[in-house]
C-alpha cells in the first residue's frame, strides 16, 4: 500500500453507482428472474469500463472497478456460495421507530433495490466452491485498468468481512453466531486470496460500528465490543497469509442519510480496529454526525502500522465539496495521525452500497471526486509548503 510520500494521494471506498439498465438486471437476477446473462455480463463489463474511466479522470489515484457487477456489497456472496437460503428477517435500526415519518420517505425513496434486510439466510454449511464469478470480476476490472492511458497509482477491490455476512445473511443453521463467522471467514479467505494476488485488497466491515445500532442494538456498548472483537479474530483467521500492507479495512456507521443518534462513538471502536492485521483503515469523519471524531483520534493515536483513510467527502449528500473544505478536512487527519505521508484522502462510504440504492446522483458523484483530489492538492502544498 503506497503512502502519500510527497503529496497527498486519493481514493474512494467501493461502490459507484450503477446504471439503471445494470440496476435493474442485478436486482431482477437476485430475485430469481429470467434474465439475460449475456446482456448483464456485457452490461457490467461496460459499466466497469466506464467508472475506472471517470475514476481517472477525477484525479483519483487509488481506484477501483466501483462494484458494478454486484446487486449489493455483502450480499453477493448469496450468489457466489452455497448454503444460503430463504430470507432473513433482519432488523432496522431505532432510527426507524423513533422517526417515523422519516421511515416513510426512505421506504418512498428506496422502492426498488436490492435486497438488505430480507436477504438470504444460511440454511446449510456455507461453502465457497466456485470462484467463476470473483475470477470474472477481476478480469473485468483488469481488462478497464489496461484501457487507461495512464496507470493509477494503486488499484483497489472490495470483499465483504465474515461479520457483516453473519449480520446480513442471519444463521438458520449453526450453533452459534461465532460458528457461523468462523465459517464465513474459512471461506471467504479463497476470495480474499484471489483478489490479493493482483490489487490491494479493502475488507468492508460497517458490523465493526454499524451493527451496535441493528443487529445488537439490545447489546451493551461493553458486549458489543466483545462481538466484535471476535468478528476481527474471524477477520484475521481469514486474512493469515496476505500481508497486512495489502489490506485496508473499511469501517462505518451505515451509509443511510438518517438521524444516527444510536452511532456507538468511535473512541469505543478503535481499539478494536487496531486489533485488525491490515496496513489501512478507512473511517467516517464527513458527515454531520461524525465529523467531531478526529478527537478520538488523538486520544488513541493510529498506531504506526496503518495508514488512514478517511472520509473527506460525504457520500450521502449531493452537496459538492468545495476543494478549500477538502483540504481543511485533510490537514485536520494528518494533525491527528501526525504524520502527513499515512493520510490518503478518502469517501465516507460507498456511492452505490446496493443496486437501485444510492442517495447521490452519478452526474454529481464524479465532481466530488474531482473535489476530493482538488482539495488533497491545496492540502498538498500547505503540508510540504510547494505545489505538487
Amino acid at each position: 500500500m503506497k503512502h502519500s510520500i510527497d503529496r497527498i494521494l486519493t481514493t474512494h471506498v467501493g461502490s459507484l453507482p450503477r446504471n439503471p439498465v445494470l440496476s435493474e438486471l442485478l436486482i431482477r437476477d437476485e430475485a430469481g428472474e429470467a434474465v439475460d446473462k449475456a446482456a448483464l455480463a456485457r452490461e457490467s463489463e461496460a459499466a466497469v469500463r466506464h467508472v475506472v474511466a471517470e475514476q481517472a479522470a477525477a484525479g483519483i489515484d487509488v481506484l477501483n472497478d466501483g462494484e458494478q457487477p454486484r446487486v449489493g456489497f455483502q450480499t453477493y456472496v448469496a450468489q457466489r456460495m452455497t448454503g444460503f437460503g430463504g430470507e432473513s428477517r433482519r432488523p432496522r435500526s431505532p432510527d426507524y421507530t423513533r422517526f417515523p415519518i422519516w421511515a416513510a420517505q426512505m421506504a418512498q425513496r428506496l422502492s426498488r433495490r436490492a435486497k438488505v434486510t430480507n436477504a438470504p439466510q444460511a440454511v446449510a454449511d456455507v461453502a465457497y466452491d466456485d470462484l467463476t464469478a470473483a475470477r470474472e470480476e477481476c478480469r473485468m476490472f483488469r481488462a478497464a485498468l489496461d484501457g487507461l492511458k495512464e496507470p493509477p497509482a494503486e488499484a483497489f477491490m472490495t470483499a465483504a468481512s465474515p461479520g457483516i455476512i453473519a449480520t446480513t445473511l442471519l444463521n438458520a443453521h449453526y450453533d452459534s453466531h461465532e460458528a457461523y463467522v468462523f465459517a464465513l471467514a474459512r471461506q471467504m479467505r479463497k476470495e480474499y486470496e484471489l483478489i490479493a494476488k493482483d490489487f490491494l485488497l479493502q475488507i468492508d466491515a460497517p458490523d465493526l460500528a454499524m451493527e451496535r445500532g441493528v443487529l445488537f442494538q439490545d447489546k451493551s456498548n461493553a458486549e458489543f465490543v466483545k462481538i466484535a472483537e471476535m468478528h476481527v479474530a474471524a477477520l484475521n483467521e481469514a486474512l493469515a497469509g496476505i500481508p497486512p500492507e495489502r489490506v485496508r479495512l473499511h469501517c462505518c456507521w451505515g451509509n443511510y442519510e438518517g438521524p444516527h443518534l444510536h452511532d456507538i462513538p468511535m473512541q469505543e471502536i478503535l481499539p478494536v480496529l487496531y486489533g485488525a492485521k491490515v496496513g489501512g483503515l478507512s473511517i467516517e469523519f464527513a458527515n454531520p454526525r461524525h465529523q467531531h471524531e478526529y478527537a478520538a483520534l488523538k486520544k488513541n493515536r493510529l498506531p504506526d502500522r496503518f495508514v488512514l483513510l478517511p472520509g473527506v467527502i460525504d457520500s450521502l449528500t449531493n452537496f459538492v465539496e468545495h476543494p478549500e473544505v477538502v483540504a481543511n478536512r485533510i490537514c485536520e487527519a494528518v494533525d491527528a495521525v501526525g504524520d502527513r505521508s499515512r493520510v490518503i484522502a478518502s469517501v465516507d462510504c460507498g456511492f452505490g452500497t446496493f443496486a437501485g440504492s444510492q442517495f447521490v446522483a452519478e452526474d454529481v458523484v464524479w465532481p466530488k471526486l474531482k473535489a476530493c483530489r482538488e482539495g488533497a492538492d491545496i492540502a498538498s502544498k500547505r503540508l510540504w509548503g510547494r505545489a505538487t
